[in-house]
């Protein structure tokens, strides 16, 4: 069977991205889009290793995204100011692209190594914007994956729409992750 005239990997990874905005990555299934895409399940087969393989791709796609976003937003910023425009661009990326943003957090199943080095990417990127903290490299690691907690918190709870007082959310964005950087500063002293 010959491939579809105009369907290709892309083509399928940009319909089941914006399919997983719309509706959840859950609704990404073989079924949904190949009707989104007006081609029977088969098809897809000829470019994608079925839904494992396009839940990878996704993966991969989300994550570069993400690093995208993240890294641009910190491009002109220094010390707390740059962690705090970082945080923003993470809650916003989760905001804007929801699906995408589940799609980071799926371990599809076997290893990837492109999702690997773009999740060590985002990791690195975080340890140079902490670098002004001067921690030693496990306080590094603590500190990233608390930083990673608090936006990936403030993401969820967006989404859920559980901020339901009517104050400003960067606003308490900027100022719980102004209070944890005032604990690494904190340690220094000691």
């Amino acid at each position: 069977m010959s491939p579809r005239i105009g369907l290709n990997t892309q083509t399928i990874l940009e319909a089941a991205a914006l399919l997983a905005d719309q509706e959840g990555i859950h609704a990404v299934t073989l079924a949904s889009l190949s009707k989104k895409l007006n081609v029977r399940p088969p098809s897809l087969y000829n470019h994608v290793e079925g839904l494992g393989g396009i839940r990878k791709e996704l993966a991969v796609l989300g994550l570069r995204s993400l690093y995208e976003e993240m890294a641009s937003a910190v491009r002109d910023a220094e010390k707390g100011e740059a962690v705090c425009d970082m945080a923003k661009a993470y809650v916003a990326f989760a905001k804007n692209r929801p699906g995408l943003y589940d799609a980071t957090l799926l371990k599809p199943a076997g290893e990837d190594k492109r999702i690997e080095e773009a999740g060590e990417r985002i990791v690195n990127l975080a340890l140079s914007v902490l670098k002004d903290y001067q921690l030693d490299d496990v306080s590094a690691v603590h500190a990233v994956r608390g930083l990673r907690s608090i936006m990936h918190g403030f993401a969820t709870l967006m989404q859920i729409r559980a901020f339901g007082l009517p104050y400003d959310i960067e606003d308490s964005l900027k100022m719980t992750v102004r209070a944890f950087l005032a604990g690494l500063d904190a340690r220094q002293t000691k």
